[in-house]
């Protein structure tokens, strides 16, 4: 705060500030995805809301507008949702005690989706559970549908380059790998795996798929009854959200590229990065 204070005063303007408070719930998730609980990072812990925001309103060059909440990521039912609401209207009411008038509410988002056999809300079972303490309110209310607007979006489209069956495990070498999509590495997140034609000309087996980077972690999915071949194409559901996004350059490999698809129509929105767009951005040492 005292940072924007500096600039807003510098620039002779009155910053608008919207806070984000921490408030305390579980919100029954993965650990790393969990945003919400008094030991994470995020947001002004409880017992210093309102200390906070008397100190925000102290700064002539701030004019404190709203107060935010993000209690985590791919939630599949809504109490963690009405507790971490309940919780910030206390705080809300408290901040109107101390002369603090806010004019909006972020309640942020978090709602989950379907990759395997998960059961979240439904948009109108999300919103319907916040609704009536929402409208008592009478603030403007935002959030932030990520994941569940983008997740079923987009699949990652792989190619099977190898199958290496040995005694203990069946694999499947693919073109993709961890750092194209990084979410069964870091989260052992499930992944649904299709193919695109379907076979019938193969004996269906047990396979790992695994890509080709020097890590055992490097897997997009495991333990998955397939009919395969070399070459066939595979489609990985539900990798529109923390896709590409979470993707790297590890072990030498260009980012996949990206395609649009609208009815009949395709467009390339992002080509393929090559071997040479790996290391266009370096620079060499002068020389002496």
């Amino acid at each position: 705060m005292d940072r924007i204070q500096k600039v807003a005063a510098r620039l002779g303007k009155k910053a608008p500030i919207s806070l984000r408070v921490n408030p305390d719930v579980d919100a029954k998730t993965h650990p790393y995805i969990s945003t919400g609980l008094k030991e994470n990072k995020f947001g002004i812990p409880s017992d210093a809301v309102y200390e906070t925001y008397q100190y925000a309103a102290s700064l002539p060059n701030l004019e404190i507008v709203g107060i935010d909440c993000h209690i985590g990521s791919q939630l599949t039912e809504t109490k963690p949702f009405v507790d971490a609401l309940d919780r910030v209207i206390v705080m809300i009411d408290e901040l109107k005690k101390l002369g603090i008038n806010l004019k909006h509410i972020d309640i942020g988002g978090g709602l989950g989706v379907c990759y395997k056999d998960e059961t979240p809300p439904s948009v109108e079972e999300y919103a319907n559970s916040m609704k009536p303490a929402l409208e008592k309110l009478g603030l403007k209310v935002y959030m932030e549908p990520g994941r569940s607007i983008s997740a079923n979006a987009g699949v990652l489209l792989t190619k099977v380059d190898l199958l290496k069956p040995t005694t203990h495990r069946n694999f499947a070498i693919i073109d993709a790998a961890m750092n194209d999509l990084i979410r069964p590495a870091l989260y052992e997140a499930w992944m649904d795996i299709q193919p695109v034609v379907p076979r019938t000309d193969t004996v269906e087996k047990t396979w790992d798929l695994v890509g080709a980077i020097c890590e055992t972690g490097d897997f997009i999915g495991k333990d998955r009854s397939l009919a395969l071949q070399e070459n066939d194409l595979l489609t990985v559901l539900g990798a529109g959200a923390y896709g590409f996004v979470m993707s790297s350059n590890y072990n030498t490999r260009g980012r996949a590229a990206e395609v649009m698809v609208s009815g009949e129509k395709s467009y390339l929105i992002r080509e393929r990065e090559t071997v040479e767009s790996l290391w266009e951005k370096e620079r060499l040492l002068p020389e002496e």
